[in-house]
C-alpha cells in the first residue's frame, strides 16, 4: 500500500489525500473511512497537468 499524502498548500482537515501506486487512490480527509476514488495513474497525471496549465482568459478588449 502506498503512503497517503496531502498537499502542502492545504489545511489539515479541508483537503483530499492521494496515494500513488499502480493506481491513484483519492479520499476526503474529513471522512477517511467513507470511501476511496481509484483512477489510473495516467488519468491522475492528466488531471494535474490540466489543473497546473496556465489558461488564457476570454475577456473583452477595452
Amino acid at each position: 500500500m502506498s503512503e497517503w499524502r496531502t498537499s502542502r498548500y492545504s489545511e489539515d482537515i479541508n483537503c483530499v489525500e492521494v496515494a500513488l501506486g499502480p493506481a491513484a487512490k483519492i479520499r476526503d480527509t474529513k471522512d477517511r473511512s467513507g470511501g476511496t476514488l481509484e483512477i489510473s495513474t495516467r488519468s491522475w497525471e492528466a488531471l494535474l497537468s490540466a489543473l497546473c496549465r496556465p489558461t488564457t482568459l476570454d475577456l473583452p478588449k477595452v
